[in-house]
């Protein structure tokens, strides 16, 4: 019977060992995708988002080029995440660009999705990222 016994409390550790394993924050990290307008007029993006401390920052399209993040704000009840930021538009100014949407997938280290709708200026679209 202790045999059994321990073979039971490994086999139950062994299983529940990945949920300890994932620590840090839920919108953390790198995610990949595109949004666009339509689906004929999808732009590629990037975004690199930190927790630090008590607050989630990151940057858009990190590069030469990168915007970094003005506000982000997720409602944990939801997994509702929104960020905004001042993205250039074409006529060489800026115009402010808040994206709205769910975090799906949480428990997941490689399907997490981050999906919604933007504003940018006059513009309004969709997006889908997952992160990488």
């Amino acid at each position: 019977m202790t045999n059994l016994f321990r073979g039971v409390c490994l086999l139950v550790f062994v299983a529940a060992a990945p949920l300890w394993a994932q620590l840090g924050h839920p919108a953390k990290g790198s995610w990949s995708g595109y949004w666009g307008p339509s689906e004929s007029e999808q732009r590629r993006v990037l975004l690199l988002i930190e927790w630090t401390g008590n607050e989630l920052t990151g940057l858009i399209n990190p590069g030469r080029n990168g915007v970094a993040i003005d506000r982000a704000e997720l409602d944990a009840s939801t997994w509702t995440l929104t960020i905004e930021a001042d993205m250039p538009v074409e006529d060489g100014g800026t115009a402010r660009y808040v994206a709205t949407g769910t975090i799906e997938n949480l428990g997941s280290w490689t399907s997490r999705r981050y999906s919604g709708t933007y504003r940018h200026g006059d513009e309004t679209g969709t997006f889908l990222v997952t992160i990488n």
